[in-house]
This record gives structure tokens, sequence and C-alpha cells, in this order.
């Protein structure tokens, strides 16, 4: 392999002149997928420190057509620029016909995209937006605040994006520009009323039925505190790639899962209980919708996607899904942020985690806030414990055994009857779920927190929890489940409600004394 390879200038290790026959790139199509996203994952890393995206002579022809017919244009486009976490992401829409820049004779290269598209050029070493080409289906002029800007500010030809190509492609220059993702471009920041966005959700919406009536639980005990508490917020918000061309909810009209419609949804949830922490799972529409719209309304925003997303695989996708993280910079300083790629019995898997270190500008407090998206499906239960013990290593590692407060948010995929559950329960770091708090005896999960019907049946779980170091933080209120009768018979997802999973909401505050109880 190093042979065939070794005149590779990109990766080294994949892809050159001389070896068309690599066996990396033969077998399944799982496969095939996995050995070009990683060749496409050097070719990016050279263009993170590089001015110039360094293509070659025939590029074109070698990668341009075969991405065409094999269908991995855009897909694979969105999840290199977007895996990287660099200034490189593209929004890209779903028109999208070529992914890079193409090397051209004259030293100018553009990327093209058909109707509903983009174009981005390439001039004298410097990689800018020209212009922006999207409308709506129906050709209807698109609303001010729900449509945010087709693709990330890539800086014009006064700011080169990087230094040059021959500086090393360590890790560690990845993270120098980790900044560039959480950080969007000051004239995209213009805030915005909520209560406007909300109005144009409604208006959107006017024809659906109303939104469920969920109320919080007043779980206080005699605990006294004089700060506003730390509202965090837990969803796996259903991608939208996968809910229209994998989930297969057999009871839920394709009509419901509109994104257009859908997405207002998700947003009047989150307007209506405004967490100052907010946790998702499954988003594969983070450009083009919540980043633009919550960096507006004072959030800061990070995302890190699957590197082998299942949206993938969806025609006409919107890019890879991941895990996104948001909190207001009002309330809270970033201390510290880390991605995750979760391993498995010593092997990198495909699930990601955040996890950041947030100082309470009221308090002065350090507190640690996670997110996570375990494996899913039956018959992965060792799976899920190995990742589950990963990242309770990982956290262990940034919280300082238990000396910041830790509250971790969570799809695992995993009822309580899991080992990944005991795990955490049991783990040094004295975690507690807050959702516990709920049942009488305070030590039972609630029934469900997904609810749906697929063809092999109906399911009905709990596997979405919010953990928290009950040794340093007190849970003040926790805001209530659908009841089955407002679920309905056909389940999640539905008209009323946008994912097939519940969303969870907690107050939390700090102790007084938090080492007394360690």
């Amino acid at each position: 392999m190093r042979e065939l390879c070794q005149r590779c200038l990109l990766c080294k290790l994949l892809w050159c002149e001389r070896c068309s026959s690599c066996p990396r790139l033969k077998g399944n199509r799982a496969s095939r997928h996995a050995a070009w996203a990683e060749h496409l994952a050097a070719v990016a890393k050279v263009a993170l420190e590089s001015s110039v995206l360094p293509l070659r002579k025939g590029w074109k022809r070698r990668w341009g057509h075969a991405w065409r017919r094999r269908g991995l244009a855009a897909e694979m486009g969105r999840n290199i620029l977007s895996s990287l976490q660099t200034p490189l992401q593209l929004p890209l829409t779903r028109r999208v016909s070529c992914v890079f820049a193409v090397s051209s004779a004259s030293g100018r290269s553009q990327l093209r995209g058909g109707t509903g598209g983009v174009r981005v050029e390439q001039e004298k070493g410097v990689l800018y937006r020209t212009t922006v080409m999207r409308a709506d289906r129906d050709g209807s002029a698109a609303r001010p605040l729900l449509r945010g800007p087709a693709l990330c500010s890539m800086g014009n030809s006064t700011s080169r994006l990087y230094s040059a190509l021959a500086k090393t492609l360590s890790s560690s220059a990845v993270s120098q520009h980790q900044d560039c993702l959480e950080q969007p471009d000051p004239a995209r920041l213009d805030p915005i009323d909520p209560k406007e966005l909300l109005e144009e959700c409604q208006i959107v919406l006017q024809k659906r039925p109303p939104r469920f009536q969920r109320d919080f639980v007043d779980l206080k005990k005699n605990a006294v505190s004089n700060h506003r508490p730390i509202r965090v917020m837990q969803w796996n918000i259903l991608a939208q790639a996968l809910g229209e061309g994998k989930d297969n909810f057999v009871q839920c009209p394709m009509e419901a899962l509109k994104w257009e419609e859908r997405k207002c949804l998700i947003l009047e949830e989150i307007l209506a209980y405004k967490p100052d922490i907010l946790c998702l799972q499954e988003v594969d529409h983070y450009f083009d919708t919540f980043e633009p719209l919550l960096s507006r309304l004072g959030y800061q925003c990070t995302f890190f996607p699957k590197p082998w997303s299942p949206c993938l695989d969806v025609e006409q996708n919107n890019g890879p899904d991941g895990c996104a993280l948001f909190f207001l910079k009002d309330r809270f300083e970033l201390i510290n942020s880390a991605n995750i790629r979760l391993t498995a019995m010593k092997l990198k898997t495909n699930q990601v985690a955040i996890a950041q270190t947030l100082k309470c500008n009221e308090t002065g407090r350090l507190f640690c806030i996670a997110v996570t998206h375990l494996k899913a499906r039956t018959g992965w239960e060792r799976f899920r414990s190995a990742q589950g013990c990963d990242l309770l290593q990982n956290l262990k590692n940034i919280t300082q055994g238990a000396k910041i407060p830790l509250i971790i948010c969570g799809d695992f995929n995993a009822e309580p009857t899991e080992e990944v559950y005991r795990e955490f329960s049991n783990s040094s770091l004295n975690l507690n779920s807050a959702y516990k708090l709920l049942s009488p005896d305070g030590q039972s999960e609630p029934p469900y927190t997904t609810w749906k019907i697929r063809p092999s049946g109906e399911c009905r779980h709990t596997l979405d929890y919010i953990w928290y170091s009950q040794h340093a933080l007190n849970v003040n209120s926790a805001l209530g489940l659908l009841t089955e009768e407002q679920i309905g018979p056909n389940r999640l997802p539905s008209f009323n409600y946008p994912s097939d999973h519940l969303s969870l909401v907690c107050d939390f505050s700090f102790n007084q004394d938090p080492d007394r109880l360690l």
C-alpha cells in the first residue's frame, strides 16, 4: 500500500496516478465510502493550512466525474468540509453538482451549483464567495428571519484563509482554527427579537394544530439560591434526511415532515422554553438554519458531525448530522471546548460528543456541559457500553475528577436496564439522572422519551437523559412529558410535534457547599 501511494502529494496513502487499483477502493459500498471519505479528509487537511486548494492535474477528470457517477458530490463535499470544522465549511444546498473548485489553466477555478445552489470562486490563491443562488421550490421570496445566509463567509481578496502549504498537517493545527467554527461572521450577528421570530414561526404553522402544552414540575427541596437557575434543554430533533428517507414512520404523513414547517415547530419549542444551554442531536441543518438564527439570538454555537453520517446515504440530503451545543454568551464565558470522537474497543466509532467548560458570569462558578449521541439499534449494547466508558474517561479528565460540576445531555439509545446506564449511575463523577426526580420515589426513569411506529411495530422507549453532578448541582424543576392522549394514536413525529423524541428541560442551581457531598 505504501509503495503504491508514496507519490501521492495529497494524502500519501490512498490515491495517486499509479494506484487506481488500490485495494482500499474495492469491496462493498460502505468500504468504498469510507476510503473516499478518508482521502477527502486528507485533501481538506492540506487545504486547512494552505491559501490554495491543493488541486493536481487530472483531479477534475478523476474526482469530479467519479463523484457525479456515484452521486457523492454534495454528500462528500459537505461531509469533509463540516467534519474537519474549518472555515471551508459550506452549507451546500440540495442541488449542488460539484463540490471543490476545479483547477484550470487560467489559474481561476470555481464551484458551480445548479438552481438553488451556490457558486464559489478561487482566484490567486483565495477562496471566496461570489454568488448565492437560492430560492424556494415554489419560487416565492425568502423570509427575512427563517432563511439564513446560504453559506458561511469565507473572506475576500484581502483576507487570506491560511498560511503556506508547507506547514505541517498536525492535529494541533486543526485545533488552532477551531474558533472559526464557533465564532460566526460579525456581519451576521445583528440581533433579532425572539418574539418576532416566534411570530414568523406561528404564521408558517397557521394550518397546523397548536403546540402541546407542557408544564414544569417544581423539584426544589428547601434549596435557597440567590441566582437565576441555569435552564438546560436536551433534544434529539430528528435529522431531516433520516425522517424523510430512512426512518419509515408509517403513521406519520410525509406532509408533516416538510422541513419548511418542521423547522418552525422545532424553533417554536426552543423559543417557548428559552434555554440558557441547548443540546441537540441529529442536527443536519446546522449551517443554514440553527447557527444563523441562534447566533443572532445571542447563542454561541458549536457543531460536531458524525464522520460517516447515515444522512449521506439519502438522496438530496443536507449534509451529515451530528451533535450541536449552544449557550447564551451573556450568561456564560467559554473556558475550554473539546470535540470527542468516541472509541469502542480502542477503535474510533461514528459517534461523537462535545464537552465545554463554561464560567457562569453571575456566580463565577465553573461547570462542564456535554452532549452526545450513542450508537443505536438492539444488539449493540456492548458497543454502547464501551462508548459510554470512553466518554466518562474523557469527562473525568476535563472535570479534574469531579472538581468541576458536570451536566451531560444525550440520546444514549439505551434503556435504564442497559450496562451503559449503570456505568453512568455508578460513575466516580457522582452523577444522577435528573428526570428520575419526576417519579414518586425519585428512583425511576420516565416510561418513555421516544414513541413511534415503524414497519416492525410500535417502539416506546426511554433513551434520552440529562445527567448532572448531584453533589454540586440541584434540580429546581423539570419539564413534564407529553401524555399518551396528547401524543395520540399515530405517535411521533406528527403535525403537532416535529421529532420522534421528546425534549427534556431542567433548571439547575449550584449547591452552596459542593465538596461537603462528595
